[in-house]
């Protein structure tokens, strides 16, 4: 009896183990840090809006939703780095604010957003790049350190263009220490970017998000039904750049951004407003012109922090600027120093060269 008993335990525990191993979330796979071969410098555009990412695809200027609750852009502790979005006052019936693991998964409160019609594979996406930023602010006294962007596109093994993957990583450091670090890693798509897993690193915690075909499965057990445009943390300071030095969305004083986006915490839907150009006086690359987003007055804020994004045509469209309000004077600001890139592929050369010179 004692050995059936040793057997029957040992085989609920093989059992118990291969469905772990079978409900596992996906694994962040680490990319090493590409070679980066040159400094990119601000570039002199003949209009705000011209794009610096050569040959922008087909694209059907999109039409704003009829029915859009707006939303806002909130960050959590400084630890977080990052921001975090408010849930949206949805006009009826909201969704519950938790939703059991084992529940279906709950519709998204606002519609769907508009993206490119379909085309051919073309390669508009930027190199591998990283952008270094340094990092002032206010918190229980004065906050200096850095922060880092990086972009790494994954060569797809059988050449095809729809097989590419992504890696964006956010570092950002005090006194030489990283203090917080969000990975989001996925599939390069004519859409957009296709996040898979998204996974954040902070003091003492890790916490993820992983993305299925139709559904988002969150830190705390919530799933959701997926949106077919939804970013997270990470993913949308490259998918915003793209948009903008694409076409899909409109940089220009007066536009609106929106974006789902989900982090371990649930997902929202955001609204930002584009402000007029500024000039942003950059430590080592002179005075820049960028486009501030700021987002919407909250509906229900859950606390006083905010985050705004700065996006510069002169330089292919990239994020320049996050400043993160914490309430109050306290405060953490991102500015641009440094901005590294690899070469472009030989093939995207050769597009790059065609839609200049069409003959």
């Amino acid at each position: 009896m004692l050995l059936l008993g040793a057997v029957l335990l040992l085989h609920w525990g093989m059992l118990t183990w291969l469905s772990d191993e079978i409900r596992a979330p996906k694994q962040l796979a680490k990319l090493a840090d590409p070679m980066f071969t040159r400094i990119i410098e601000p570039t002199k555009a003949p209009e705000p809006l011209a794009a610096s990412l050569a040959r922008p695809p087909s694209v059907a200027r999109p039409k704003p939703p009829k029915k859009v609750t707006p939303t806002a852009m909130a960050v959590a502790p400084l630890t977080e780095a990052v921001a975090v979005a408010s849930p949206p006052k949805a006009e009826s019936n909201p969704p519950p604010e938790t939703t059991p693991p084992s529940a279906e998964p709950t519709p998204p409160a606002a519609p769907d957003l508009p993206v490119a019609e379909p085309g051919p594979p073309q390669d508009t996406w930027p190199p591998d790049t990283r952008l270094t930023y340094r990092l002032t602010g206010n918190y229980r006294g004065e906050l200096n350190g850095s922060a880092r962007v990086q972009w790494q596109q994954v060569p797809a093994p059988d050449g095809q263009p729809e097989s590419r993957r992504y890696q964006v990583r956010l570092d950002m450091s005090l006194s030489n220490m990283v203090v917080a670090s969000m990975t989001s890693q996925g599939k390069i798509t004519e859409a957009g970017l296709l996040p898979e897993v998204y996974e954040e690193k902070l003091p003492g915690a890790v916490r993820r998000v992983d993305f299925e075909d139709t559904q988002i499965r969150f830190n705390n057990g919530r799933v959701d039904v997926r949106p077919t445009t939804v970013q997270d943390t990470a993913s949308q300071f490259v998918e915003l750049s793209h948009r903008f030095a694409t076409g899909v969305d409109t940089l220009k004083a007066g536009a609106e951004v929106r974006v789902w986006l989900a982090r371990p915490g649930g997902l929202d839907f955001w609204t930002y407003d584009v402000l007029a150009p500024e000039i942003l006086q950059t430590p080592t690359l002179g005075p820049i012109e960028a486009f501030q987003l700021k987002p919407r007055p909250l509906a229900n804020p859950r606390g006083p922090i905010i985050a705004e994004m700065w996006f510069a045509p002169s330089l292919q469209y990239l994020p320049v600027r996050v400043r993160i309000a914490l309430g109050g004077d306290n405060f953490v600001d991102l500015m641009v120093e440094r901005i590294e890139q690899s070469e472009r592929p030989p093939a995207a050369q050769a597009e790059e060269k065609k839609a200049v010179d069409p003959s």
